[in-house]
């Protein structure tokens, strides 16, 4: 009965980590929007910068080495890449489309996960997933709406890649976890190569700015790092077919701040996508949890 007791009280406190996350990484894309007129390199830069200061602050506190593994050298640097261009996107899309649609876009990302984890790690998709990949991509359709009328098609685009990105990089994590490798290492590496990749275009077409600007910058390197804890959390408390559902919570925030504060209301085609995503997601969850009880 204890071990029951403890068990629910870990689920819950998965949940309770996961949907704080999600708060945190909707709450960065707002950030991000609300910091104005500013050059997309110049945000990530500033908020990754965030995030590297944290990781190294994780690495000293805990007395570990800063030294990586030569056989996990290649896969971070894919990490990187993907994790860096996919940010890039995102940030981009976040500017231009509506914060929900955006973030909606981001969260393609476990489906072009499973996609690329079919060469990279050599799992076999089950039919499930295979199908509900493709009625995710039918959602995104939705919210892309990729006719020649549409002047947000390329942040719509960008906005896609921008999942790809993720969802490779969530791979390549995985990978790594797999190899052994820690977690604040693999935060440290990505956010110094995003913000060495970010620092030539800063250099060159930096643009001032006010301290209401670099505090919503700031606060977004501060929103991306609960979100990155908060998730590190969750699955640490439960498994992810039992919780990861929950991190679809971030497209309700997101689509409340662009409501509360931008005025932002979305398009009936945009919700229409966003319930076949989360749907098929609701869906893929269901079947896992059942799959798990009956073994």
């Amino acid at each position: 009965m204890d071990i029951k007791i403890k068990n629910m009280n870990n689920h819950i406190k998965g949940i309770l980590c996961i949907i704080a996350a999600a708060a945190g990484f909707s709450f960065m894309t707002f950030f991000v929007r609300i910091s104005g007129d500013l050059p997309t390199m110049q945000k990530v830069f500033f908020r990754n910068a965030v995030a590297l200061v944290i990781a190294v602050i994780t690495l000293i506190l805990s007395g570990e080495s800063f030294r990586i593994e030569k056989r996990n050298r290649m896969d971070i640097f894919m990490r990187c890449l993907f994790g860096t261009s996919g940010v890039i996107c995102n940030f981009y899309a976040i500017d231009r489309l509506d914060l929900s649609d955006a973030n909606m876009l981001n969260k393609l990302s476990p489906f072009f996960a499973i996609i690329m984890s079919i060469p990279i790690l050599k799992e076999k998709p089950s039919k499930t997933d295979v199908g509900a990949t493709i009625i995710a991509f039918i959602g995104a359709l939705f919210i892309i709406r990729p006719t020649g009328t549409n002047l947000q098609l390329i942040p719509a685009l960008a906005g896609l890649y921008g999942g790809f990105g993720a969802g490779l990089a969530y791979v390549f994590v995985r990978k790594l976890g797999k190899k052994g490798e820690r977690t604040p290492i693999i935060v440290m590496c990505f956010s110094l190569f995003s913000c060495l990749v970010a620092l030539p275009f800063l250099i060159i077409d930096y643009h001032p700015m006010e301290p209401k600007q670099l505090l919503c910058l700031v606060m977004a390197g501060v929103s991306a790092a609960v979100g990155q804890f908060g998730i590190t959390s969750a699955y640490k408390f439960a498994p992810a077919k039992d919780i990861s559902v929950f991190d679809y919570t971030q497209v309700i925030f997101a689509a409340l701040w662009g409501i509360l504060f931008l005025n932002e209301i979305p398009v009936l085609f945009s919700i229409i996508g966003y319930v076949i995503i989360i749907g098929v997601a609701v869906f893929r969850w269901h079947i896992a949890r059942k799959g798990s009880q009956a073994n």
